[in-house]
């Protein structure tokens, strides 16, 4: 899985240019772009701030706000020289992801603070996909993106939203913009960049729909794994996810992570929620290593990390973790991090159960 969002940011950016090029001669300050409040120029201004201020936090690694500085076009800028300056800032931005590793993440608000190389090309291409739509709607314009972008903002920042048989119309919906048959109209929405949490020597890195159809088909999900390669369980649970994602039932924050090594930053094993919490609140665990990876340790930091992490939420009351009889080292791994054994998973299966419960009145 090779596609860090470069290439699709250019994409983006040269399909609008060529299509608002043909209007550059109209009045874009004295109409709306669409339904938002701004002018179809203030909104070309906006997409070229966007790109230019997405560059510039992948550039600085800015860990805490956004960098503090924003594009001021000069006085007389006709909307041909507008264009010109999104132009610029999508090079920019794409140079920026070409330039930044796989590991850098750099602040975003929204909803945990951080986003990839690859979350900031989606954030990218849904500001320029999105306003091209309003720019053209106010100019009376037909726009209709290239081929997989919509998809490719889809399925890593909108893992929330089941995928639908025409991915512009499931964006545009998703976004407010649209309606879908069977689905309810959209008034209120925010995209979702993956979730990563520290647990010591590892980070646990949120798998998108997007690394889950690739892990699943036999790829390496966007990560680079240890020597070996990543265990079978891994790619069971990706598809697991995957199909979650597609009925719509997906949350990502009770999704699949991948173990990432700190010192070197090898992908080590997986781990992730066999699905969003019942209604007493339970959640059940499952997780597997790179062979070469065992015996370090690693799987209890992680299950302590994610298990922290997921009983500080008010939605989760305990957590479950099956394990085979003979899987010596795996009961170690949860008896380590805390879990109790509480009965055999069933009569035919006689698998274990252990269980991990937030503390009283918490």
């Amino acid at each position: 899985m090779g596609d860090m969002g470069a290439e699709r940011v250019e994409q983006a950016v040269a399909g609008a240019v060529a299509l608002l090029r043909a209007a550059a001669d109209r009045d874009w300050d004295g109409v709306r772009a669409g339904t938002l409040e701004w002018s179809c120029r203030r909104t070309a201004e906006h997409i070229a701030g966007d790109l230019l201020a997405y560059a510039g936090q992948l550039a600085g690694r800015a860990q805490e706000a956004y960098v503090p500085f924003e594009i001021v076009l000069d006085e007389g800028t006709d909307n041909a020289g507008a264009l010109d300056v999104i132009e610029t800032a999508g090079a920019l931005f794409t140079a920026a992801i070409r330039t930044t590793p796989r590991e850098v993440r750099a602040f975003h608000p929204y909803p945990f603070r951080s986003a990839n190389r690859e979350g900031f090309a989606a954030m990218g291409v849904a500001e320029v996909l999105l306003h091209t739509h309003d720019i053209a709607l106010g100019l009376g314009l037909s726009y209709e993106p290239a081929s997989g972008l919509p998809e490719f903002v889809l399925t890593r920042i909108f893992p929330q939203v089941r995928p639908g048989p025409d991915a512009w119309r499931t964006l545009l919906w998703a976004t407010g913009r649209g309606e879908l048959p069977g689905r309810a109209p959209v008034t209120e929405w925010r995209w979702q960049n993956d979730l990563v949490l520290p647990a010591g020597r590892l980070v646990l890195q949120g798998v998108t729909p997007a690394a889950a159809a690739d892990l699943a088909a036999g790829g390496d999900g966007g990560f680079r794994w240890l020597a070996g390669g990543l265990y079978e369980g891994t790619r069971d649970a990706a598809g697991m996810m995957l199909k979650a994602y597609e009925t719509g039932v997906h949350r990502p924050e009770f999704g699949m992570f991948v173990l990432v090594r700190r010192e070197d930053g090898h992908a080590i094993g997986g781990m992730g929620f066999h699905g969003v919490p019942d209604e007493e609140g339970r959640a059940e665990i499952g997780y597997d290593l790179v062979e070469a990876a065992r015996g370090n340790g690693y799987a209890t930091e992680a299950l302590r990390a994610l298990a922290s992490w997921a009983l500080a939420r008010d939605d989760v009351r305990a957590l479950l973790a099956v394990v085979e009889p003979d899987n010596l080292p795996s009961q170690a791994v949860v008896t380590r991090a805390g879990f109790r054994r509480v009965s055999e998973d069933g009569e035919d299966t006689g698998r274990l159960a252990y269980e991990l419960a937030s503390a009283p009145g918490s």
